[in-house]
């Protein structure tokens, strides 16, 4: 019985993760549209996502203001800058920003390939 519900609990799990992915396709396609509606959208999801304990993707966590809760669309409602190390989100909507790491393609300085030059 208790395998039932398990199977169950990861079906629904799925289903939500697909709702939440299909409500950030509408909400981009829609933004220019109605913005209201694509607010509405993000809100749904974010419903969604508490109801069934499913997070949220990384690019999906960088659409959303985390304080207004509104999609994020560069260049509309948002504001992106590149300060040092950080990405840095400002919000148009309530002024909130974001702030996240990010590192530039220096991932040849960091890895176990040495350079020939130095042996």
């Amino acid at each position: 019985m208790v395998h039932h519900r398990k199977k169950n609990k990861d079906l629904s799990k799925k289903i939500a993760e697909e709702r939440i992915q299909r409500l950030f396709e509408l909400a981009e396609q829609n933004f220019h549209d109605n913005p209201a509606r694509t607010h509405r959208y993000v809100t749904l999801a974010r419903l969604i996502s508490m109801r069934y304990r499913v997070r949220f993707t990384r690019d999906e966590k960088r659409k959303i203001c985390k304080h207004c809760y509104h999609y994020l669309v560069p260049g509309n409602n948002c504001r992106i800058r590149l300060k040092g190390q950080t990405v840095l989100t400002t919000c148009l909507n309530c002024g909130k920003q974001s702030r996240y790491p990010y590192s530039e393609k220096s991932d040849l300085n960091h890895s176990n390939h040495q350079n020939p030059m130095f042996d």
